[in-house]
């Protein structure tokens, strides 16, 4: 299986860096409370340093809110994860435990203030490739039935058969979507300036030692930019 970015996702977002980490035959099940008591020191942490009115200001923030206007999806509207993630948090929603794995991810989403997701592997159909929608692939939100399109022109992962999250990292499909049964995942973490490749790979670093002290398994890392626009995972 190979991930892959599109070449004119780099003639838009030429600094994009994607770190990703693959993860096979790890244990997903059961609770940890130790996860949740830090994701609960995060959400403290965000609350006194954060307001609903500034948020939007942070430059990491920015960024995403940039990238999301520049392919017509309008910010006030559709924001990325890790700013609904924040939202969510200073309007007094507690992240609810979900699974180990995603728990982890959106551990390291707050902490960094970046966007983590992922699929399980075992449900993808080929190759993973983020690019501009064509406006036809067909898309099973998250927990729905329905198959709706995405706008043309939308950045959006697909395998070889659907997309896999539109806008970026607005909205994840049902099809792959982790459970406590998933054993095999790879995992985004995405960074547009000011995060750099360096940061990126700190990140990676920390989201893997996590998910290797709470769930084990065999961990390899990546980031694909303009440089290395492709691996095999």
């Amino acid at each position: 299986m190979k991930f892959k970015i599109d070449s004119k996702i780099f003639e838009k977002f030429p600094e994009l860096n994607i770190g990703i980490v693959t993860v096979k035959g790890f244990d997903n099940t059961g609770s940890n409370e130790e996860i949740m008591n830090l994701i609960m020191e995060k959400e403290n942490q965000i609350r006194e340093t954060f307001n609903t009115e500034t948020l939007s200001q942070n430059p990491k923030i920015d960024a995403w809110r940039k990238a999301y206007s520049s392919f017509g999806a309008k910010p006030k509207k559709y924001k990325c994860s890790v700013e609904n993630l924040y939202r969510m948090i200073l309007q007094e929603i507690e992240l609810r435990h979900i699974n180990k794995i995603v728990d982890i991810y959106n551990y390291i989403s707050i902490k960094h203030i970046i966007p983590v997701g992922g699929d399980d592997i075992n449900k993808i159909d080929g190759n993973i490739t983020l690019k501009f929608a064509g406006g036809n692939e067909p898309f099973v939100e998250l927990n729905s039935e329905e198959t709706k399109n995405p706008k043309e022109g939308e950045v959006v992962y697909v395998d070889d058969k659907e997309i896999l999250c539109r806008r970026w990292n607005w909205r994840e499909c049902d099809k792959s979507k982790m459970t406590e049964e998933t054993k095999n995942v790879a995992l985004v973490v995405e960074g547009l300036p000011p995060v750099t490749k360096e940061e990126i790979n700190q990140i990676i670093k920390e989201l893997s030692e996590l998910i290797q002290k709470f769930c084990g398994g065999d961990i390899k890392t990546f980031i694909l930019n303009s440089s290395t626009p492709e691996t095999d995972i």
